[in-house]
């Protein structure tokens, strides 16, 4: 498992909030403690995705050492929130797409093919 720090807070009158000193905008919120961490779990796993999507770097965890002198973890509850070993891996897979359309896929895709599938999956699934 990978692990990352996550800071939850929570200001009178509002729920819980939650943030990734290690991923920036990466974001959330719940009623509960419980909800809260939960929640961090599927914006983390979320947020990852994207990233890699988007074939941006993925940001290494930070140690709760390195950490433990950080001014933004001030009022905050450190958790650990897991992210499977797994989770980011891609996975290879034969498809059948007609010659012409393969053409139109290499002429804008800028000679990655596998991105452009994806990007193109998210789009219709969103």
């Amino acid at each position: 498992m990978t692990y990352y720090v996550a800071y939850i807070r929570k200001e009178t009158d509002s729920d819980y909030g939650v943030e990734f000193p290690d991923v920036p905008g990466c974001v959330s919120a719940g009623r509960t403690l419980d909800e809260a961490r939960a929640m961090a779990a599927e914006a983390l796993a979320g947020h990852l995705a994207v990233l890699e999507t988007l074939g941006e770097p993925i940001p290494q965890p930070s140690s709760l050492e390195a950490l433990k002198d950080d001014p933004q973890q001030a009022g905050a509850v450190l958790v650990l929130i897991d992210l499977p070993q797994d989770f980011l891996k891609a996975e290879r897979v034969n498809v059948m797409i007609p010659r012409p359309l393969l053409g139109r896929i290499d002429a804008v895709s800028g000679g990655n093919r596998s991105r452009f599938l994806v990007e193109a999956a998210e789009a219709k699934l969103a």
